[in-house]
């Protein structure tokens, strides 16, 4: 999808690697000053000094837990005073901690509803003030079809990714009256490293259970957050855009 997004500034959290690089790649690509936030300090330089020199943007980068309220704040007034404002937040970044929920420790279900959830919430919570301020701006909340549909071993994670659609749905209607649009993007099955990982037999079995027939890319979620945060969507709020190949219908 070829958008063009310059004089925009997006801030994209869990950017150092996997799909939140692929997104902070496709908005660069369409000439957009990057914000980039991680805990992976090392991948999320390497990212941004790659970002910055391919495609000749502007581009700041920090270390970033998604749950600190005060970094996040800080992080936001950043993006103003040495970008010029901030225009578009991808809430990406995220965990699993899997395991059946008999089984499944306090410790791993706080982990994932932190991140996941609180994260988003956070983070919207940091942008939203000078987007209010502009009149303008964009949210697109990474949450997944298993917050639609649910799945086994996964109660944590599900939980989150619902909860996120609720909150953008919260969001939505609160902020819509300043100029500010909140959707969230709902992958299926995509192909990254973590999943690379999984047991051929498991892979099939996904495989299967897509009508499509055919893993999700990293580019497809993009082009969803691409869609969502540029003005051809500016009609558009409150809504859950499931990229799955058809896995739930």
């Amino acid at each position: 999808m070829s958008q063009s997004f310059e004089g925009k500034v997006v801030w994209i959290t869990g950017a150092a690697r996997g799909i939140g690089r692929v997104i902070a790649e496709a908005f660069a690509r369409g000439g957009a000053s990057l914000a980039l936030t991680d805990v992976l300090t090392d991948d999320l330089k390497v990212t941004a000094d790659d970002l910055s020199s391919q495609f000749g943007v502007r581009v700041i980068h920090e270390n970033l837990d998604v749950t600190d309220a005060s970094g996040a704040a800080a992080f936001a007034k950043r993006c103003q005073s040495e970008l010029g404002g901030l225009t578009i937040l991808i809430n990406n970044a995220g965990v699993t901690r899997d395991g059946l929920l008999m089984r499944m420790s306090d410790e791993d279900w706080e982990r994932v509803i932190s991140v996941n959830l609180k994260g988003t919430f956070v983070c919207t919570q940091a942008a939203s003030r000078p987007m209010m301020k502009a009149r303008y701006g964009k949210i697109v909340n990474i949450a997944s079809v298993v917050g639609v549909m649910g799945n086994a071993g996964q109660a944590n994670y599900a939980a989150s990714k619902a909860g996120i659609i609720g909150f953008t749905k919260s969001v939505a209607k609160e902020l819509a009256s300043r100029g500010i649009r909140a959707n969230a993007v709902a992958p299926g099955y995509i192909q990254t490293e973590m999943t690379g990982e999984l047991p051929e037999d498991v892979k099939q079995a996904y495989l299967a259970a897509i009508p499509l027939r055919e893993l999700g890319t990293p580019q497809a979620v993009a082009d969803a957050c691409l869609f969502l945060a540029s003005p051809t969507s500016d009609y558009v709020t409150g809504q859950v855009l499931v990229v799955d190949g058809g896995m739930h219908t």
